[in-house]
């Protein structure tokens, strides 16, 4: 999940074309762990509205 989320952060970072489709890997292997118990679901919350606020950024500027 970590790495999955350092990537995201990379191509979003990057501006590359591939960040949204990184960037929901990402997101589905927070969730997982989220739906397995490995991290609370409130953090699970706040680690994918991070993401996504940041790819949001990045698409607007």
């Amino acid at each position: 999940m970590k790495t999955k989320i350092k990537r995201a952060i990379s191509a979003i970072d990057a501006k590359g074309d591939q960040a949204e489709a990184v960037f929901r890997d990402a997101v589905s292997s927070i969730d997982k762990a989220s739906t397995k118990g490995v991290i609370h679901r409130n953090n699970a919350a706040r680690k994918i509205s991070r993401l996504s606020r940041k790819l949001h950024k990045s698409t607007q500027a």
